[in-house]
């Protein structure tokens, strides 16, 4: 099982997300590279060098600078026409897994690290530091990071055919949903204990900016703790909007204004919410996709169908696995609430109900949906899919005209 991620990690991992990283360490290769060539160039010999065209890396560099410079640039306006179309065709919130698509940061990162490579290389020759040896082992370097980007540009092409679609967009949110789920079903407390309401402390720790919060350090709500026998109560969970007047935990009286300070930096606020630890962020996104598209002007049923879809695989991670034992907390003194299958259902289900309730078709396609999720696991979502059910059928009696289908959506209702 994964642990639940630490700051340091979660901080860590959105910065390698970025594309400079890999363009940055594409410049560190090519000074790595040109020192290389100056430390080695004594090992070849002049002959055999001049015999393979060692010559010749002063014209490559100059044509690989000048052409991935204008791919550097047209990639850019790829990505940024993609999200463009990813906020006002789908939804804003599903903009920020666009920015940080692997396959795209992967391209944008090599052809402009591959400039950055030629322009250092370029520099490098200019110094005539370099025999011919030394230019062989610059040419060699070329000739790799020119694989590079062959490689690149091929997987490249195949992505453009899908940046920033529906159904692209629809795939990475349902990706980015289930792995919170997952990490959530497996550690339902984030590594602490259930909580005790009636043995709650009663002093609350306060937010200290208007926000949501995007992580939790149980970590560090341990350290805080120090040696003293105490305990901690986590009163929000990410995803949670907070404000001054927010309780984000309740400690004992007895806390130091230190350890007070350290509370309140293990909950990370922020002015978004984040998709790591807030699996009902990525269901409200899918479903935010599928009220897009059900509006008269959009008529896209097609479209929410396909969000149904995705958000049942996306719930069904929620089913516990029988064969997994359970997991010792790892922060035995950290109370923190676990998440609501009713606001599971509710974030996913409610607004398409609301949206499509005109709409016979994603009627029954919800219907059949809750039907699915309580076949699959009765104890887990039986009561939630029947509230969801019945929601359902209001929406379809009050919006549909037709009493067929009327009837159609009710007779699927969970009873």
């Amino acid at each position: 099982m994964k642990t639940v991620m630490p700051r340091w990690r979660l901080i860590l991992s959105r910065t390698l997300r970025q594309a400079w990283v890999r363009a940055a360490l594409y410049c560190v290769g090519g000074v790595l590279a040109a020192l290389v060539a100056w430390r080695f160039q004594f090992h070849v010999e002049e002959n055999f060098a001049l015999s393979v065209g060692a010559d010749a890396v002063g014209n490559v560099l100059s044509i690989l600078a000048s052409s991935m410079l204008t791919v550097t640039t047209f990639s850019l306006t790829v990505l940024v026409n993609a999200l463009g179309a990813a906020s006002s065709g789908v939804t804003p919130r599903a903009t920020i897994l666009w920015s940080e698509d692997r396959r795209a940061h992967d391209a944008l990162a090599t052809f402009l690290g591959a400039f950055l490579f030629s322009v250092v290389g370029i520099v490098a020759l200019s110094t005539r530091l370099y025999g011919p040896g030394g230019r062989l082992v610059m040419l060699g370097a070329t000739v790799v990071v020119i694989g590079l980007i062959v490689v690149t540009l091929l997987r490249w092409m195949q992505q453009l055919t899908r940046f920033g679609r529906v159904g692209e967009t629809i795939r990475l949110v349902e990706q980015a949903a289930a792995q919170a789920l997952r990490c959530r079903r497996d550690q339902p407390h984030l590594g602490g204990i259930p909580p005790d309401p009636a043995h709650r402390h009663a002093r609350p720790v306060l937010a200290d900016r208007i926000g949501y919060i995007q992580h939790v350090d149980l970590a560090v709500l341990t350290r805080a703790l120090g040696g003293r026998d105490a305990m901690l109560d986590v009163a929000v969970l990410p995803g949670a909007f907070v404000h001054a007047a927010t309780p984000l935990a309740f400690v004992d009286p007895e806390m130091e204004a230190a350890a007070l300070a350290a509370v309140r930096r293990a909950f990370l606020i922020a002015d978004d919410r984040a998709w790591e630890q807030d699996p009902r962020f990525g269901l409200s996104v899918l479903a935010e996709i599928g009220s897009k598209a059900l509006p008269p002007t959009a008529a896209d049923y097609g479209t929410a169908i396909a969000v149904i879809g995705a958000g049942l695989r996306v719930l069904s991670e929620w089913i516990p696995d029988p064969d997994r034992p359970p997991r010792e907390p790892e922060h035995p003194r950290i109370r923190v609430p676990a998440l609501s299958t009713d606001d599971l259902i509710a974030d996913f289900f409610h607004p398409l109900a609301r949206e499509g309730g005109g709409i016979v078709q994603v009627g029954v396609r919800l219907q059949k949906g809750l039907a699915a999720l309580r076949s699959m696991s009765p104890e887990c979502f039986s009561a939630a899919a029947a509230r969801a059910s019945i929601l359902v059928t209001e929406h379809a009696g009050f919006a549909l005209l037709v009493p067929s289908e009327k009837a159609a959506v009710e007779a699927l209702t969970l009873r």
